[in-house]
């Protein structure tokens, strides 16, 4: 049985991924990258936002969110925002929702 922390974080990460917007986020991480910044791995806020039509406020929020609950890491490299997927904590989700069934 999970502990009251380990509900709460995993009701987080089910939050997160409740929105169709982020779930495509977490596809484009995934992807190989093709980012205007040459770091492997990962995206920036830009290269996001030209893949989706959203705004950069829209998306920015979206980030905070996957941030918040994990999924997502993020740097900053100069001027912009480099985000990749936390694939260990994706991984753990996984296992979270095997065990639970």
């Amino acid at each position: 049985m999970k502990s009251a922390v380990q509900t709460e974080d995993l009701a987080a990460k089910f939050k997160a991924l409740a929105d169709p917007s982020r779930v495509r986020i977490l596809e484009l991480l995934k992807k190989p990258s093709c980012c205007a910044v040459d770091v492997p791995g990962g995206l920036c806020a830009c290269d996001i936002e030209g893949q989706l039509d959203l705004s950069q406020p829209t998306i920015s929020h979206h980030m905070k969110v996957l941030r918040e609950a994990g999924l997502v890491e993020a740097s900053k490299i100069g001027q912009w925002m480099w985000y990749r997927r936390n694939e260990k904590a994706i991984t753990e989700l996984a296992e979270a929702i095997r065990s639970a069934v």
